[in-house]
């Protein structure tokens, strides 16, 4: 199983609404077993550094993360998320 897990922070707070109507478009794209899109709770007082929102997608295979990332609605996300973002933060692990 991979684990595509993606940190995101607004530039500009009334922006939120948006950047999470476009992050969660990406739950529309099959090839996922498990998706969601949570909002930071912003506990983390060590780094000064905080995240809005998660996006958590889990895939059987690697083959299936790739056609996530080359279907429509992911460059749609895109097209919508990158203005509005000030920070991307992504990684893709292999679990277990």
């Amino acid at each position: 199983m991979i684990r595509h897990i993606v940190f995101f922070t607004a530039r500009d707070p009334k922006d939120l609404p948006e950047i999470r109507a476009g992050l969660e478009t990406l739950g529309t794209i099959p090839y996922s077993t498990h998706f969601e899109v949570g909002e930071n709770l912003h506990a983390d007082t060590l780094t000064g550094t905080e995240v809005d929102f998660v996006v958590y997608v889990e895939f059987e295979t690697e083959a299936d993360l790739a056609a996530y990332k080359a279907h429509p609605v992911y460059e749609e996300a895109i097209r919508r998320v990158r203005p509005l973002r000030e920070l991307r933060i992504a990684a893709d692990v292999v679990a277990g």
